[in-house]
């Protein structure tokens, strides 16, 4: 391994490895220079291509608005009914794909080197992948999913418990129920965490095996040799920008509408785009101060502070819902998981079209566009562990922590819907009226306390809001700086400002629509990108010696 490649963070392997000769450096075709007290290292052409795309974006959404919208209205359902296949496919490949890694003999080999060493204990590790797990997406889906699968979508063609009048089905309660908490585990368990786990893989292997770039066209080294340091590479790693961005973006936008919807619940702030903007602006601001406090004093600190509050709020949740019935919710959730995965699955031939196209479709563009992040991110953290160990406890541990949290904030809606529908106001916000920003604060409704958790619920969005665009621009800054991962602050301000114009601009021209197209569109061909990946792993890992 290169001098270069040592100081920007990559440590050498340890022990036998099988280091990749390259005569590239990290950096080598990277512009730098000095405007005043900012400095600049950034790729050539990864960060002026991406960067003049998304600038171009932005403006075009602005001056066009109505043209924007009529073609976010229209990108969405057209993408995902015509390669609804494709993602479901894709999902299954990735989850194959790391069983395998667990089972076969390349599932030995260590990352970071035959003779590496854990840089954390396995409490601290699986604090981090905890970590990984908690966003966004949890806070405004926790509640919405399980009562809309159970009353609405009907997955597998499982029947409403409701009747047209809104009356209850008594025979259908207890399979609606299992179904609506088994379909939403399907979101958030095995399929979205082999996504994850395939990039993180990847991005740990070259770079701490193979002494290449923290980035993601490094992977495609066993494929294409020596050209992926030129187009094919910038090609690549250009993808993983845009589907990183817009996955950011939808996230951002989804945490501005649920912000509104609890500011309106709890201080009356109308609900409409001005609020929802100046909340992303002004969340963006703070964001970029976290930015230029750095790693340790901004990321780490609201990170910790995230995990607490959130931990904080499940036990509320979990206690005040009845901890009996809440954890009996989160083993029939397993058992139906377990018993319908395949069909839930399945890519063709089905007749929920609403469940696999408006959800998984969607759930899966949204987790790949992800995957560089979030990827990135487990890669830090996963060196010393072997392939065996990483994929087994990358495919657990967060997924036991979001189906907790599926079980214990879905389960203590769908109660409270099964129990009194014609009062609560989970069911007037979800199934009724289909609020979705709305539907995590009409749980906290009916029970103790809605106020002040009401007010955490809001601060825990913001937070999450703040860490996703910060560790965003960080991971997409790593990208577009070629693989350097201490480039000059003023990138990161740069694609921490871009994240929330995009969220903005992809609001006003559509809303959640247009949030769910975007990510979409990128997701696609980055999912080409990701089963290609996976063939880079498997030779990758042949190469390298078991323990």
């Amino acid at each position: 391994m290169s001098d270069a490649t040592n100081n920007q963070g990559i440590p050498e392997p340890e022990g036998t490895a099988d280091v990749i000769e390259t005569d590239y450096e990290i950096g080598q075709d990277n512009i730098e220079t000095k405007i005043g007290p900012f400095g600049l290292d950034i790729h050539n052409p990864v960060f002026a291509i991406s960067g003049l795309t998304i600038i171009a974006f932005v403006f075009y959404a602005l001056a066009l608005p109505d043209q924007a919208g009529e073609f976010f209205g229209w990108l969405r359902p057209a993408l995902t009914t015509t390669f609804d296949w494709f993602f479901l496919g894709s999902a299954n490949i990735f989850v194959l794909f790391c069983l395998a890694l667990i089972v076969l003999p390349v599932g030995n080999v260590r990352i970071g080197g035959a003779d590496a060493t854990p840089d954390y204990s396995y409490a601290g590790w699986f604090a981090m992948l905890f970590a990984a797990g908690m966003g966004i997406g949890l806070m405004f889906f926790g509640v919405l999913e399980p009562v809309y699968h159970m009353a609405i979508s009907a997955p597998l063609g499982v029947p409403s418990p409701f009747a047209e009048d809104g009356s209850i089905i008594p025979e259908n309660v207890e399979a609606a129920r299992q179904m609506g908490l088994a379909a939403t585990i399907y979101h958030w368990g095995l399929h979205p965490w082999a996504i994850y786990a395939v990039v993180a893989l990847a991005l740990a292997l070259f770079s701490y095996n193979k002494g290449l770039p923290l980035t993601i066209r490094s992977a495609f080294y066993p494929i294409l040799g020596e050209r992926v340091w030129g187009w094919p590479g910038h090609i690549i790693d250009i993808l993983a920008v845009f589907a990183t961005l817009f996955g950011l973006a939808t996230s951002l936008g989804f945490g501005a509408q649920q912000a509104n919807a609890g500011l309106d619940h709890v201080f009356g702030v109308p609900v409409n785009t001005t609020v929802q903007v100046l909340l992303i602006t002004g969340i963006t601001a703070v964001a970029l101060i976290s930015v230029l406090r750095g790693l340790d004093g901004g990321v780490k600190l609201l990170s910790e502070i995230n995990m607490i509050i959130a931990a904080l709020l499940l036990l509320f949740v979990l206690f005040a819902a009845g901890a009996t019935n809440i954890l009996s919710d989160f083993a029939n959730g397993l058992i139906g998981y377990a018993k319908d995965i395949v069909p839930l699955s399945n890519p063709i031939g089905r007749e929920d079209t609403g469940y696999m196209q408006g959800w998984t479709s969607f759930y899966w563009a949204w987790w790949i566009s992800w995957s560089p992040f979030v990827g990135m991110f487990i890669a830090r953290v996963s060196r010393g562990r072997t392939v065996r160990e990483f994929v087994v406890c990358v495919l657990l541990i967060p997924s036991l922590v979001c189906i907790l949290w599926m079980a214990t904030f879905g389960g203590a809606a769908i109660e409270q819907v099964l129990t009194d529908p014609a009062n609560s106001p989970v069911k007037a916000q979800v199934i009724d009226s289909y609020n979705p920003p709305m539907s995590l604060f009409a749980m906290l409704e009916g029970l103790p306390m809605a106020y002040i958790t009401s007010v955490i619920g809001i601060v825990l969005v913001i937070v999450f809001f703040v860490t996703s665009s910060d560790s965003g621009s960080l991971v997409i800054d790593t990208i577009t700086a070629g693989g350097k991962v201490d480039a000059p602050v003023p990138q990161r301000v740069f694609w921490c400002i871009f994240e929330g114009a995009v969220a903005i601009v992809l609001l006003l021209g559509g809303g959640l629509g247009a949030l769910q197209a975007m990510v979409i569109s990128t997701g696609l061909p980055f999912t080409v990108v990701l089963l290609l990946m996976c063939w880079a792993i498997w030779k990758g890992l042949a190469a390298e010696r078991r323990a």
